[in-house]
C-alpha cells in the first residue's frame, strides 16, 4: 500500500457523513444522513450547513446547472455504539424517499420526484450524471418492519420530468458511477458485496439484463465486507467505499481482481475525486464522523 498517501483527517464531529463532493474553491460538500443537512467542509475544516434536507439525505452530485442533486432515503432509526454512529432500519414503515434539487447560493430546496409510476421511491442512496445531463441513481430500499426492500436503478431529467426504471429487484444496490466512455454503468450491491457492469446503449437506457443476474459480474471482496459507493479512476478501475473491514476495494473493471486499502473506520462508505490532478481522495469514514484525504497513486474521473 505504498503508493497511497497517508489518511490525512479533514474534518470530524460530522453526523454521519456520505457523498462527499469536492469543489473547485477547495471545500467538499457533503451530506450529514444523521443531522439531515448539506454540508459544507471548507479546507480549514469547519463546517456551515449549507441546506436543511431533513429525511436521510445521502447521495449527492453538482448538475450542469450548478444546482446540488441529493438522493434522500427517508431517514433512518440510529444507534450509538461508544463513538460509532450505525444507521438501522428506516425511520417510518411508508416509503418515503426522494430526489432533492439545491440551489447553493440561496439554499432552496426543491423535491424532484418521490415516485415512480404511482409507486414511492423507497430509500434513494447514490448519484451520477451522464454526458446527456440526465442522471442516474440508485434506490437502496430501507430494512422495514415488514422486511427488507427490493432496490432498483432509475434514470432521470433534472426538470422533473421523466423518470424510468432500468432495473428492478435488486438486493441493495448503493454505488453508482459511469466508465470512461460513458457506455458502462457500474453498480455496487452492499448486501451481496458484489459490483455489477451493465450496457448503456442509448442516454438513459440499459440493455436487458442477462439472466438470473442484473448484468455482467465485475467482482466480489475476498474477506467479508459490504460495499457503499463507489467512484471511478480515470484509467477505469472502480473504488468502492468498503464497509466491516472499513476501507477502500479498487476493482479491476474486467474483473482481474481487487486491492484493498484499509482505513481506520469500519463504516468507510463514499469516496470522491478531487485537486488540481484529481489525486486527492476524499473518503467519508460515517460511524466516527470523519472525513479523510488520501494522495491517490492514479487520477480519479472528472464529472460528466
Amino acid at each position: 500500500m505504498s503508493d497511497f498517501g497517508a489518511p490525512e483527517v479533514v474534518a470530524t464531529g460530522l453526523r454521519f457523513p456520505e457523498g462527499p463532493v469536492p469543489m473547485p474553491d477547495g471545500s467538499v460538500l457533503l451530506v450529514e444522513i444523521a443531522r439531515g443537512t448539506l454540508t459544507r467542509v471548507a479546507p480549514d475544516g469547519s463546517l456551515s450547513v449549507v441546506a436543511e434536507l431533513g429525511g436521510g439525505p445521502n447521495g449527492v452530485a453538482i448538475g450542469p446547472d450548478g444546482a446540488a442533486y441529493v438522493c434522500n432515503n427517508g431517514g433512518f432509526q440510529w444507534t450509538r455504539a461508544g463513538p460509532l454512529l450505525f444507521p438501522g432500519h428506516a425511520a417510518h414503515d411508508a416509503a418515503c424517499g426522494s430526489i432533492q434539487r439545491v440551489d447553493l447560493a440561496s439554499g432552496a430546496v426543491t423535491t424532484l420526484y418521490d415516485s415512480f409510476q404511482g409507486e414511492r421511491l423507497k430509500g434513494p442512496n447514490d448519484i451520477v450524471f451522464d454526458r446527456d445531463g440526465g442522471f442516474w441513481f440508485t434506490d437502496h430500499g430501507q430494512v422495514r418492519s415488514s422486511g427488507r426492500d427490493h432496490g432498483a436503478i432509475y434514470h432521470a431529467s433534472i426538470d422533473g420530468s421523466s423518470i424510468t426504471r432500468q432495473r428492478a429487484e435488486m438486493i441493495g444496490p448503493n454505488g453508482i458511477g459511469l466508465s470512461p466512455d460513458g457506455k458502462t454503468l457500474y453498480v455496487s450491491e452492499t448486501m451481496t458485496a458484489r459490483v455489477w457492469a451493465m450496457d448503456v446503449v442509448a442516454p438513459g437506457e440499459l440493455a436487458p439484463p442477462p439472466p438470473w443476474a442484473p448484468g455482467r459480474f465485475v467482482g466480489t471482496p475476498p474477506a467479508f465486507r459490504l460495499l457503499d459507493s463507489l467512484a471511478v479512476e480515470e484509467g477505469g478501475r472502480i473504488c468502492v467505499g468498503t464497509m466491516v473491514e472499513g476501507g477502500i476495494t479498487i476493482f479491476d473493471p474486467d474483473g482481474g481482481g481487487s486491492e484493498f486499502l484499509p482505513l481506520p473506520d469500519i463504516g468507510v462508505t463514499n469516496i470522491a475525486f478531487g485537486g488540481a490532478d484529481r489525486r486527492d481522495a476524499y473518503i467519508t469514514a460515517s460511524t466516527t464522523g470523519t472525513l479523510y484525504r488520501v494522495r491517490w497513486p492514479r487520477p480519479g474521473l472528472a464529472p460528466a
